[in-house]
């Protein structure tokens, strides 16, 4: 039973938190198919073809970048599966908070995913150090800010009791 003195804990939205990650890995998406291809003079496939490569393999890289079937399959489910992760993982650090913390919390959580992406797990993937820059910084920090918002929008709070140990 509750009383005025039970603590409550909110928990987290995981529809809320699988929904931003679905919604910010379009964004994400359409940024980088988009934005840096534009920016770098580019073709777009070469960035689907960099994403695929994740779950493919360095195979998938050489020229010519033109439409390759499994390779765009292999990118959009890799692309899905790892920002729904992300999402899932920000949602668990921003969901006390409100619309303004998910946003700049999820701005701050894109550059570091950008650091991680890009710094850390180059050691596995090293073709990914040539498409790092501006461009995809900029891009991830505004996934990370779509995320957080929109997690924040969906969510549906609840609270569940906590034990707090005393008996009064």
């Amino acid at each position: 039973m509750i009383n005025a003195k039970t603590k409550l804990k909110q928990v987290m939205d995981w529809k809320a938190a699988i929904r931003s990650g679905i919604i910010s890995s379009a964004v994400l998406l359409l940024l980088i198919l988009l934005f840096v291809p534009a920016i770098r003079g580019w073709n777009a496939w070469i960035i689907v073809r960099y994403i695929a490569s994740i779950s493919i393999g360095q195979s998938i890289l050489p020229p010519p970048a033109n439409f390759h079937l499994t390779a765009l399959i292999a990118a959009l489910v890799t692309h899905l599966i790892i920002s729904i992760g992300a999402a899932i993982l920000l949602a668990f650090i921003i969901h006390r908070w409100g619309l303004l913390v998910g946003i700049i919390g999820g701005a701050i959580f894109g550059l570091c995913l950008y650091g991680i992406n890009f710094f850390s797990i180059t050691y596995f993937f090293p073709w990914f150090y040539l498409i790092k820059g501006w461009e995809m910084l900029l891009s991830h920090i505004i996934f990370g800010a779509v995320a957080g918002g929109v997690y924040e929008v969906l969510e549906v709070e609840k609270f569940i009791p906590v034990e707090t140990g005393k008996e009064e």
